[in-house]
């Protein structure tokens, strides 16, 4: 069942991929510095 699943995460990988180049060079920035920002937020320990 799982060789059912990988080809399309492969395949959503990839469309991602070609979305992401297909952008113009600020809106990659754009992009980069969110996923950067997301990673941040979920990495901090927990204050509470």
């Amino acid at each position: 069942m799982d060789s059912k699943v990988e080809p399309s995460d492969e395949a959503q990988g990839l469309r991602l991929v070609r979305a992401f180049l297909s952008l113009p060079p600020d809106k990659r920035a754009e992009v980069i510095a969110f996923v950067e920002d997301l990673v941040r937020a979920n990495t901090r320990p927990d204050d509470g």
